[in-house]
């Protein structure tokens, strides 16, 4: 990316931190940024963070997206930030150039879909870029990032947790995966990382008797794809993530070096060793 005080670039923005510290890093690189804010997903807050522009536009309106950003001259572009994958099949009314590219699909996968839409948005003359290409600091690095290392028994989960994330990933199902002593409890589908979590967590404490065979004890993965397209959907992990372990009874977070953003960085690993739990990136 040329570092020039000239460049315009557009950011489409979801929820999330993530749009905020990219609208923020583009504007210390010296570019105009021109924010189409997600009505039903974007924090009010990028209004506040100097951009050249906030346009604010619902879900399902592809069109005005497009129209805006050429009405102000951008022809590259960013998309950070989460949208509910459930909220695209329920919560919206598309306009006709979504629906055309919804009735499009060969099948309803967020690599299938943003995929689509970066197609329709090059064929406009706007092409997306990597969303990480601003915020490279903050991905993770390989390695134990905790004091604490991961036990014997973390490792085996990892090592297993893996394994199932990354033939799930091969179908675009979701990235993460929460084990206990080498058995999956739970599978992210369309509710996001931390609702799984959570999910496992409840699982969890339903496992009624001290006589269970299953430890307790939970261990979370969270993967990028085999094919990762680094333009959208990107692994992220917050301090909101780290949260949700302590409250499941979670102890281990492994994610994948230099493919994950730590979203609130150092604040990430201080909460985890608050906790006791481990956080490692391989």
């Amino acid at each position: 990316m040329e570092e020039n005080s000239h460049d315009r670039i557009g950011l489409i923005a979801g929820n999330g931190k993530f749009p905020l510290l990219v609208l923020d890093a583009a504007r210390s690189k010296g570019m105009q940024v021109v924010v189409a804010a997600i009505r039903e997903e974007t924090f009010p807050e990028i209004e506040q963070h100097g951009a050249a522009a906030v346009h604010w536009l619902s879900l399902g309106e592809l069109s005005k997206l497009i129209d805006t950003f050429q009405r102000e001259g951008v022809t590259r572009a960013i998309m950070a930030g989460q949208v509910k994958h459930k909220q695209i099949f329920s919560a919206i009314k598309p306009d006709w150039r979504l629906a055309k590219l919804l009735l499009s699909l060969g099948t309803r996968n967020t690599d299938s879909l943003l995929g689509a839409i970066a197609k329709v948005l090059a064929d406009e003359g706007i092409l997306l870029e990597n969303s990480t290409a601003l915020l490279e600091p903050l991905l993770a690095k390989s390695g134990v990032l905790t004091k604490r290392q991961p036990t014997e028994q973390e490792k085996k989960n990892i090592e297993y947790g893996r394994a199932v994330a990354h033939r799930l990933a091969e179908y675009d199902i979701g990235q993460t995966v929460v084990i206990a002593e080498s058995a999956c409890v739970a599978v992210e589908a369309m509710e996001g990382t931390d609702a799984t979590i959570e999910r496992a967590g409840d699982i969890m404490r339903s496992l009624d008797g001290e006589a269970s065979t299953l430890a307790r004890v939970l261990t979370v993965v969270k993967i990028a794809k085999p094919a990762q397209d680094m333009r959208f959907d990107v692994p992220v992990i917050g301090v909101a993530t780290i949260a949700a372990m302590k409250k499941a009874g979670a102890t281990c977070l492994a994610v994948d070096a230099g493919r994950c953003l730590l979203l609130d960085g150092d604040a990430i690993i201080a909460t985890a060793e608050d906790a006791g739990i481990c956080v490692a990136a391989g």
